[in-house]
């Protein structure tokens, strides 16, 4: 299933959320897109622990957004 779906530019299952242990987070971006976003919000969270808190927040870089709010 995982080679097909990185075959196809799609999110495994195992890794978009939707599966019953997810070992990421949910979303509607093909592959490509989604490791993207992931490593620009490892970035982020990088940086944040590196540089301390940060004066504004990039809101949609976190996991689960609506906790923060």
């Amino acid at each position: 299933e995982i080679s097909r779906s990185l075959y196809n530019n799609q999110i495994p299952t195992l890794w978009d959320g939707s599966g019953s242990n997810p070992l990421g987070y949910p979303s509607m971006k093909n592959l490509t897109a989604w490791v993207a976003d992931l490593v620009r919000r490892c970035q982020f969270i990088d940086g944040w622990i590196r540089g301390g808190i940060p004066a504004t927040f990039w809101i949609s870089g976190f996991f689960f957004p609506q906790a923060f709010l």
